[in-house]
């Protein structure tokens, strides 16, 4: 099973429970089968028939798929042979043009593109760092990334180098710019150029293993700032197994069917979610290998236009955050388009809107429909909920893949009984090593190999997970992540501002929206557009409040002189009009 597809070892006859498949698909000698092995000194089960590194991935999906369509986008059509040639010279240009050494942080920033993908597999097979920066991030946040990672060279479209460029020689970083819309900015060099210069070079010869690093993805920060969560080849592939080892068992279950030799749709998936996050790069692009999907890109998510795009390439899955599959359904378009390919709708990254799943039920009877839990420190695995399950408990996460174990803690680290609600903590070789030179934050995250998440979850007495609060101070809009202490870190950097507080109240289509409160300094002139365009100034666009509400009385305290925010947001829910 090196090329991670789905189980297909013996006949399964019948449909299996959830218990038996797991006992079938995990029993020695079978394709999943689970092993125990160390890992930086903890015991953890794993799938014994994982590739080592993402590289034997690349080569065998170019053994297995070569001459299908791989990368989609607009007027680009890559098969998986033309991906690889490309990314082959890209890594030969990386160790022998640009000097690049196993261990060094190569940075990608730009939209979803064929060459991001193509820089990704380059950078991951030549035994550097892929250090995806967020696209939607500012100069000031880019400036952050390259200082923290370390990074001196990255792979730029144009929107994203000239965010950073006046940065970029003090940084010395040095740019390859991808799909330019003008001409190449002075000492920029063109990626068409740098790949064909090195055209028909094999992959080049490196020494790789499991548990070397290979991807860093940045977290928003508890304290203000992003943190670089570190994860091994080892950690990505046990991420991407998970994936597979759930199409398994949707096989063993009787929910899907065995994979045809020669489908009448070839296996792909639409992929509107950024490849900067682990639901776009994980759970979407790198869990495709295997099975030889087809990846239909979009430069930006629109409901229509993605189900335009569903119909004209015969795309067979959907995976998107909720509220993208919410759109769809929404659409009047939904009912016009020829969607017989279409065999799985999924997603994660936040919660499910009400009435989804009826939705769902009534527009797309047909269809198999999967959403789960996972983090960026979990490399996008952790729990998946699918079909009845998704009918029978439509609020939970579902259960965990075999390598994964889930606790519920209370605040003494005590492991709570099912049905009681404590912090969510999880043990699995998926987990990340660690965040970069944080030796502080991953002692603190990271104990005995349990990852503590943050959130406040609990479990039924059926194994299923329930995610109910956030521990951390956190707000989730539409699958980004947007940390309080860093909105309030950048607000308080208005002279005007005496006091403020950011939380998260309720929205219809993106799950959550930011909200801000703010206290003047006295005799300050100060309104909401100013606040907002002070972060705009400084953060991504995803980081700026919707909602500003400027007061003169100081912001409600506990005990601990802290800001009790519950007792701000549930003022502002009951007295804002914008709300109501």
């Amino acid at each position: 099973m090196n090329d991670m597809k789905e189980a297909k070892s013996e006949p399964i006859h019948g449909q299996m429970t959830y218990d038996e498949s797991v006992a079938h698909l995990t029993a020695p000698g079978a394709d999943w089968e689970l092993v125990t092995e160390t890992v930086r000194g903890v015991d953890y089960q794993v799938f014994k028939n994982l590739p080592p590194t993402l590289r034997q991935v690349y080569d065998q999906a170019r053994e297995d798929h070569g001459d299908k369509d791989f990368l989609v986008f607009q007027d680009t059509r890559l098969t998986y042979n033309e991906a690889y040639e490309r990314a082959a010279a890209i890594a030969h240009q990386l160790i022998h043009r640009y000097g690049v050494k196993k261990g060094d942080r190569v940075a990608i920033g730009m939209r979803n593109y064929p060459e991001w993908v193509i820089a990704f597999m380059a950078i991951t097979s030549s035994g550097a760092i892929s250090v995806s920066l967020n696209g939607w991030w500012s100069g000031e946040e880019l400036e952050y990334g390259f200082k923290d990672s370390g990074a001196r060279l990255a792979f730029f479209d144009q929107q994203r180098y000239e965010r950073v460029a006046s940065q970029l020689p003090e940084l010395g970083v040095k740019s390859i710019g991808v799909r330019w819309e003008e001409e190449l900015a002075s000492g920029v060099d063109d990626f068409e150029e740098v790949w064909r210069e090195a055209a028909g070079q094999p992959m080049p010869e490196v020494d790789l293993g499991p548990h070397d690093d290979v991807t860093i993805l940045f977290t928003s920060g508890t304290t203000g700032f992003p943190k670089g969560a570190v994860s091994t080849h080892r950690g990505v592939l046990s991420g991407i197994g998970s994936w597979g080892f759930y199409g398994a068992q949707r096989i063993a279950m009787g929910l899907l069917e065995e994979p045809e030799e020669n489908p009448e749709f070839q296996p792909s998936i639409l992929m509107p979610l950024p490849l900067f996050h682990v639901s776009g790069s994980h759970a979407g692009l790198l869990a495709s290998f295997g099975v030889g999907r087809k990846i239909v890109m979009m430069y930006k998510w629109n409901p229509e236009l993605g189900l335009e795009l569903i119909e004209r390439e015969r795309v067979t899955s959907f995976n998107g955050v909720p509220t993208m599959t919410w759109e769809m359904l929404q659409s009047p378009a939904l009912k016009q388009r020829d969607l017989r390919s279409l065999i799985a709708v999924s997603g994660g990254g936040a919660p499910i809107p009400g009435g989804m799943v009826d939705r769902l039920q009534v527009l797309m009877p047909d269809k198999h429909w999967s959403f789960g839990w996972g983090m960026t420190e979990t490399n996008a695995g952790g729990a998946g909920n699918t079909d009845e399950g998704l009918v029978e408990k439509p609020d939970s996460c579902g259960k965990p893949c075999p390598i994964v174990e889930l606790k519920i803690i209370d605040e003494d680290g005590n492991e709570l009984p099912s049905g009681e609600q404590g912090e969510l903590i999880m043990k699995s070789s998926m987990n990340i090593r660690g965040y970069w030179n944080r030796p502080e934050a991953t002692a603190e995250t990271i104990q005995d190999g349990w990852l503590r998440t943050g959130d406040i979850a609990e479990i039924d007495e059926d194994g299923f997970l329930y995610i109910r609060d956030r521990k951390k101070d956190m707000v989730l809009r539409g699958g980004e992540n947007i940390y309080c202490a860093e909105i309030e870190r950048v607000v308080y950097q208005h002279p005007a501002v005496y006091e403020a507080a950011a939380f998260g109240v309720p929205d219809d289509r993106l799950g959550e929206e930011l909200a801000v409160v703010v206290v003047p300094k006295d005799g300050a002139a100060l309104d909401a557009a100013g606040v907002r365009a002070h972060v705009a100034e400084h953060l991504a666009r995803f980081k700026v409040p919707r909602y500003v509400w400027l007061q003169d009385e100081q912001l409600p305290r506990g005990a601990t002189e802290k800001i009790h925010k519950r007792t701000l947001r549930d003022q502002m829910l009951r007295e804002a009009p914008e709300l109501q």
